[in-house]
């Protein structure tokens, strides 16, 4: 009798702990569409409403006659100031990579070739 009794409580309390929650969950497609019934912001429309007041054209032509920077002639011209293959060359003949890494590795910096080897079944990622 005690053990029907338990069971029973055991039942009620579960169906009555568990019962809220799903009462509790809310219906994000139903919010959404109050929402939207509501007049809530539809950002698509405010959007093509704004550009449609801006004309962006007309708008970068009065920045570069008040002096703005054009990006475009700035490149170009630092372009024209150097070979820039030219000063990669310069710039890599300068150091001895190859001594390098072996100063790093006698450092005791992580060989990262080795590292990667050594867990190439791992699900560690260098």
């Amino acid at each position: 009798m005690k053990r029907i009794a338990l069971s029973l409580l055991t039942a009620a309390v579960s169906a009555t702990a568990f019962a809220p929650v799903a009462v509790a969950a809310p219906d994000f497609n139903q919010l959404r569409r109050e929402n939207l019934e509501k007049s809530a912001v539809d950002f698509d429309q405010l959007r093509q409403e704004n550009l449609d007041k801006v004309d962006f054209g007309k708008l970068r032509e009065e920045n570069l006659e008040k002096g703005a920077v054009d990006f475009d002639q700035l490149r170009q011209e630092n372009l024209d100031k150097g070979d820039l293959g030219k000063l990669r060359e310069e710039n890599l003949d300068k150091v001895d990579f190859g001594k390098l890494r072996r100063e790093n590795l006698d450092k005791g910096v992580v060989e990262t070739d080795q590292l990667r080897h050594d867990h190439l079944d791992t699900d560690l990622t260098i």
